[in-house]
């Protein structure tokens, strides 16, 4: 009965987090969903696999409606025995995306609690850290592999603090679990960011075993864990080994190319290139907006001021109002230095005070790893403006050159702040601290954040100029004087936001200080803060997600509409592909109607990527035909979508007539310039051996056709006389496409840089590719099998456990 009525509180808090998710996206309760720009076009490039998933109850594994084919890994396909993932669902019962915002709440309210924080304080930290700007904001745009990831970090730190701690059995299970579920979320970016600051975390606590000469316990925890996250990886081996798979063929792998289109020698690291991984670096003094929203300006669609200088320049220009609003929303209130930004990486001005104030209270190890994590994470995030670094981990570093975006490596900020800030608030409500020790505190964390606040208050114009990147284009359009008009609203920004920031630092500091002098109890003080985190975090976030981005449901599940062209093109049967001129490569428009040549992924297949950069993206129709792409659909001068047909595409088979052999990558691609597709192929050197050892001859007469088809399982009839070597308008991907002649299978190249070839002899024959991916295969069992052995061993930890309790008793 005392069990139960001290889990109370949790239960209470539990629903208070159910509450908060649904309040802050409450249209979901009215049936509403949230309109989200990257799922938009994730539900472009899903829809063939998801309506034969419908259609017959099995999975595909390969989409034809994206860069000519692709593997489904990482656009939703299910794996058998994928029972983490089961837990998953379960434990995301309420509506998209109030899911991510509960799983936020729980998972550091959990770890809150292994750090021995009082309860009330650890709601207040799941608050401070799930209402985080950065957090909503990538819920807003669709980030949700993403927000999926960060909302499992805390989970996979409880377990690892418990292991560390001695509790062996717990901690391992809490590890496995959360390990478990932080890879099911699949946004490996996420995850080995959340590993450098376990490695942080791991240097911290080894330092700490030494000098208290526990070595043994160290490596002993270490040990639990090893096999708690070998664990972990076999409940998602299916995922995590197809992703390998495709990783290594995508523009996250290493090419072969060594040339670029240009024929310039090409730097290759195995990885992305720099200039790719540091395209969105955050600039130095924009690091304050974590503390100030809008220091350099907010997002680049932010709006301007109602007062705004900029608005009364460009009507004394004599513009109307309606053409001044519509200027403006072209020019960017945003003047730091990334191409684009949504929304700053705000944490509050609350919880900065907080973890400045807990730096002086916080002792010992968790000091040290909060603030190992925080500064590498923020060095990292910087970029390009801070080069040495980030060039010795894309240098040296293993796998960091996968990733781009180095800014979003701020998600251990948003993480480990509040962590940080949390347990200082602890320590400050901790009758055992010296109330000298905590005034000090205070005065410091006043002072360092008031006196920041005030400078950027008093000496902005001194500091900074607050010029654009983009600014000269306007001041080309409208002169300096409307130029100097949007820098002055930029600087108002400024003064507006740091006036806001010394307001919530000096009504934090004011409470702890009427706290010390006992004016205000410890839950009294617990519930003001919980205001003031509410107010300042939520106020800011709702400039970027709000109401507004809800539409129906129906918007959401069909985000895209046919037009003129794709009615024209749905009218054809035939199996072809579709080019969409406007944004083929970043957009799964095409692909939600028609089998597309283009799409929209973070990992495109590496080879067309090469295709698209070398010939594509300059017009050459020789790939498009090809690929069979049949129809291209461009914009009439109306603006309006039409369908141009395109009657040179090769169709979906044909015989050839010569061979060319390419002695590398480089040349392979290259012979492709100028070249008549429809007769001859290009046949790199390692699939010399495979080529008819007969010298072809043409036969005018023979064919071969496509006669079924499905994304998974093409069949062809061909019928010649003599020996032919036949091209397929396929992507070849050898890991999982299996060839049949007439039942039987054989072998077949690649053709073309990116095509499948195969020698097919003399008289009427049967041709099948089939999809049957052996990784899915290997994976699944591999999965089931670590979900046995850890109900074995979580069934024998709690047998041994019980008989030690019993041993004990007796």
């Amino acid at each position: 009965m005392q069990r139960f009525k001290d889990f109370i509180p949790h239960l209470v808090v539990f629903l208070l987090f159910i509450i908060a998710s649904l309040a802050y996206f409450s249209p979901v309760l009215q049936g509403k969903e949230i309109f989200q720009s990257d799922i938009v076009q994730y539900t472009g490039m899903a829809k063939q696999q998801n309506d034969f998933r419908k259609s017959t109850g099995e999975e595909t594994y390969w989409t034809d409606a994206a860069f000519g084919g692709m593997p489904t890994y990482q656009l939703g396909a299910k794996y058998p025995h994928n029972y983490i993932k089961k837990l998953d669902l379960t434990l995301r019962f309420l509506p998209r995306p109030a899911d991510y915002l509960f799983l936020y709440f729980i998972g550091i309210y959990i770890l809150f609690l292994v750090l021995k924080v009082d309860y009330k304080l650890a709601f207040l930290g799941a608050l401070a850290f799930g209402f985080s700007t950065y957090l909503i904001i990538i819920l807003g745009v669709g980030h949700n592999a993403k927000a999926h990831a960060i909302a499992y970090m805390p989970l996979v730190l409880s377990g690892i603090i418990l292991t560390f701690r001695g509790k062996y059995l717990s901690g391992f299970l809490l590890t496995t679990v959360a390990m478990a579920l932080e890879l099911v979320a699949n946004h490996f970016q996420m995850t080995y960011y959340l590993l450098l600051l376990v490695i942080v975390l791991g240097i911290a606590y080894f330092i700490d075993a030494y000098k208290k000469k526990m070595i043994p316990h160290f490596f002993k925890a270490l040990a639990v864990m090893f096999v708690g996250v070998v664990v972990a990886l076999g409940l998602n081996a299916t995922n995590i080994m197809a992703t390998k798979e495709y990783a290594d063929t995508s523009t996250r792998g290493k090419s072969e190319l060594t040339i670029n289109p240009d024929g310039t020698n090409k730097v290759s690291s195995g990885g992305l290139d720099y200039e790719y991984i540091t395209e969105y670096s955050y600039g130095l003094a924009e690091s304050f907006n974590l503390f100030i929203p809008r220091f350099m300006g907010g997002g680049s669609a932010e709006p301007f001021p109602k007062e705004a200088e900029a608005i009364e320049e460009i009507l004394r220009l004599g513009a109307t109002p309606t053409e001044a609003n519509q200027f403006l929303s072209q020019v960017p209130m945003y003047w730091g230095d990334q191409t684009y930004v949504g929304a700053p990486a705000y944490i509050g001005a609350v919880v900065i005070f907080l973890a400045v104030l807990a730096l002086f209270l916080v002792k010992g190890r968790l000091r040290w790893w909060i603030v190992g994590g925080f500064v590498l994470s923020l060095l990292l995030s910087w970029g390009k403006n801070f080069s040495f670094l980030t060039e010795f981990f894309i240098e040296y570093v293993p796998l960091y050159n996968k990733f781009r975006a180095v800014s979003s490596i701020q998600v251990i900020i948003e993480l480990v702040l509040p962590i940080i800030g949390i347990v200082g608030l602890h320590q400050f409500f901790n009758k055992m601290e010296r109330a000298e020790e905590k005034k000090k505190a205070l005065l410091w964390a006043t002072g360092i954040l008031g006196g920041i606040s005030l400078i950027f208050i008093l000496f902005k114009s001194a500091l900074f100029d607050f010029a654009s990147p983009y600014d000269s284009y306007f001041m080309e359009e409208l002169g300096f004087p409307f130029v100097d008009a949007v820098r002055r609203d930029r600087a108002s920004l400024m003064t507006s936001d740091s006036i806001r920031a010394l307001i919530f630092v000096l009504l934090s500091s004011g409470v702890l200080w009427f706290y010390l002098k006992e004016k205000v109890s410890k839950n009294l003080a617990i519930g003001i803060f919980a205001i003031l985190i509410v107010v300042d975090l939520v106020s800011v976030d709702r400039r970027y997600v709000n109401n507004e981005d809800f539409v129906s449901s129906i918007q959401v599940k069909q985000p895209f509409q046919k037009n003129n062209a794709d009615l024209q093109i749905l009218k054809d049967d035939d199996h072809f592909r579709v080019y969409e001129v406007r944004s083929p490569f970043n957009s799964g428009r095409a692909s939600y109607f028609h089998n597309a040549l283009g799409g929209y992924h973070a990992a495109k297949p590496g080879r067309i990527q090469d295709l698209d950069n070398f010939y594509i993206s300059k017009g050459d129709i020789g790939i498009l035909n090809m690929m069979n792409v049949k129809y291209i659909i461009g914009q009439a001068e109306n603006g309006s979508s039409v369908a141009q047909i395109n009657p040179y595409a090769n169709g979906n088979a044909w015989f050839i007539e010569n061979v060319m052999i390419a002695k590398d990558a480089n040349e392979e691609i290259q012979l492709l310039d100028s070249l008549n597709t429809k007769e001859t192929a290009i046949i790199h050197a390692i699939f010399k051996e495979q080529l008819p050892t007969k010298e072809m001859i043409r036969d005018s007469l023979a064919s071969i056709e496509l006669v079924e088809y499905a994304p998974n399982h093409l069949v062809y009839e061909s019928e010649s006389k003599s020996d032919q070597l036949a091209l397929f308008s396929e992507v070849y991907y050898s890991n999982g496409w299996n060839a049949y002649l007439n039942g039987e299978p054989i072998d077949y190249l690649r053709a073309n840089y990116v095509l499948r070839a195969m020698p097919i002899p003399s008289g009427i024959n049967k041709i099948e590719f089939k999809f049957e991916p052996q990784v899915v295969k290997t994976g699944s069992m591999i999965s089931l099998s670590s979900s046995i052995i850890f109900l074995l061993i979580i069934g024998g930890g709690l047998f041994l456990s019980f008989r030690k309790k019993e041993v004990k008793d007796s």
